[in-house]
């Protein structure tokens, strides 16, 4: 295609270059985790080539030393094409190529080509979504994964230091019948372990790896066993157990196991979404809101109010769930767009699901250190509220009917009186009857006294 100016520091070559003039379009490169994992599929590629014979072991060995410095992340800066480029992702392999293949010849061979040696048995095709499933079940089991048993374990913990504070509880944001923060905490701990199961069950999938089928699904220019032994070598390189998937045609021509892990990162996202609304609301005052709890106090609240003090961590949760149900929408179209043989927008699926998985393991962290592990009880205002709660009659249902208990609540609530004062007079009940049938803490467990 002619001539073409390319950097002098610049270890990439004239493809990439191409790319970086074609695609002038975000100024948002594809994500250092996906070119480490690029750099783990050239190097297994590598190895797979020198164990069946199909390259020496001194380039296997160049491109293989090589590509640890794209693993380290040392030359990320490299790495300049923008997200918005082909949908095949070809130019993102070829600049992987370009870059391995520079940094041979810096070491000393100088024979090493990108297409012919560090190409070599594969395809812009199988290597990109290849990569898509490596990086994607790296940063998923990993990072995510352990940063939501972090989670989990911080709410428990919680959860069990307040098993005995019962509150109001809450349904249509209404007042309801009583619960402990035990419970209330135990519900998000049981959300966060199903999404956890979702989600290692999800990577299951995902490690079914199509490389070995090339350019459309059938293999062509590479052995029958080298997805294997790229899956295998991956495998010990990584410590994470990929297996060469029996159908490349659907890995190349299709994302599924991209838009079902998006779907379990948008689950969790809900979650996330109404742990932290649940927060904001019971922090919510500290006068005129709820003020069942106190948040930590990380930073002023208003640049004109002084002492305001906001629910900061919660509200960064809602908007990293925002962008990562937004996510879920760009991969749910990417994944849509496989034309026969060839998914082309596997780029923005990478970047996408990449930024889905990063937002919500560094928000989880925040979520359990900053908001969770440290907010305090306000339970002065709590017991007020529970005295209040002319809900509690409704543990009188069995003794006094349903008719007379709705009287006895509306006349509670309308007279602003304790709802056992109101009870004593409309049921004609001892106050000693009463305290033992609407103890707040035996109704949390079904009025049946643990």
């Amino acid at each position: 295609m002619g001539e073409l100016e390319v950097p002098a520091h610049a270890l990439w070559g004239a493809q990439t270059q191409r790319a970086v003039n074609n695609f002038p379009i975000s100024g948002q490169p594809m994500p250092l985790a996906f070119v480490q994992s690029l750099g783990r599929v050239k190097l297994a590629c590598a190895r797979a080539n020198q164990a069946l014979s199909l390259m020496d072991a001194t380039t296997a060995d160049a491109i293989a030393l090589a590509a640890e410095q794209l693993i380290s992340g040392d030359v990320y800066e490299h790495f300049p094409i923008d997200v918005y480029q082909t949908g095949s992702g070809t130019s993102s392999n070829m600049n992987a190529n370009e870059v391995i293949a520079h940094l041979a010849a810096k070491a000393g061979n100088d024979s090493v080509h990108p297409n012919d040696h560090v190409n070599m048995s594969q395809s812009s095709n199988d290597v990109i979504p290849t990569t898509i499933q490596v990086s994607a079940c790296l940063v998923a089991h990993d990072e995510l994964l352990p940063a939501l048993e972090h989670l989990r374990t911080t709410i428990d913990t919680k959860a069990e230091s307040l098993q005995q504070v019962v509150k109001t509880g809450r349904t249509h944001l209404m007042d309801a019948m009583p619960v402990t923060f035990g419970q209330e905490l135990g519900a998000w701990s049981s959300q966060i372990q199903s999404c956890m199961q979702r989600i290692a069950s999800t990577l299951e999938r995902l490690k079914q790896l199509p490389q070995g089928g090339t350019a459309v699904g059938t293999g062509i220019n590479a052995h029958p066993d080298f997805g294997q032994h790229v899956a295998n070598e991956l495998s010990q390189l990584t410590g994470f157990g990929f297996a060469s998937a029996d159908n490349k045609f659907e890995g190349i021509a299709a994302q599924d196991g991209a838009v079902e892990l998006s779907g379990q990162l948008k689950t969790l996202a809900t979650v996330l979404m109404k742990i932290a609304n649940d927060l904001r609301w019971m922090n919510s005052g500290p006068l005129a809101g709820l003020g069942e709890i106190a948040l930590e106090a990380l930073q002023p609240g208003s640049s004109i109010m002084p002492g305001k003090v906001n629910p900061v961590i919660p509200e960064a949760t809602c908007m990293v769930a925002a962008r990562v149900i937004g996510n879920d929408s760009t991969i749910t179209i990417g994944g849509q767009s496989g034309n026969f043989q060839l998914n082309v927008m596997l780029p923005v699926i990478a970047s996408s699901l990449l930024e889905s998985l990063t937002l919500l393991t560094n928000i989880s962290r925040l979520l359990a250190d900053k908001a969770i592990a440290s907010f305090e009880v306000r339970e002065d205002n709590i017991q007020q509220a529970l005295d209040r709660n002319p809900i509690l009659v409704t543990a009188l249902n069995r003794v006094i009917g349903y008719e007379k208990g709705a009287a006895t609540a509306k006349q509670a609530y309308k007279e602003g009186r304790p709802i056992i004062d109101v009870a004593m007079e409309t049921t004609g009940m001892s106050r000693e009857e009463l305290v033992e049938l609407l103890d707040p803490l035996k109704l949390a467990h079904g009025g049946i006294t643990e």
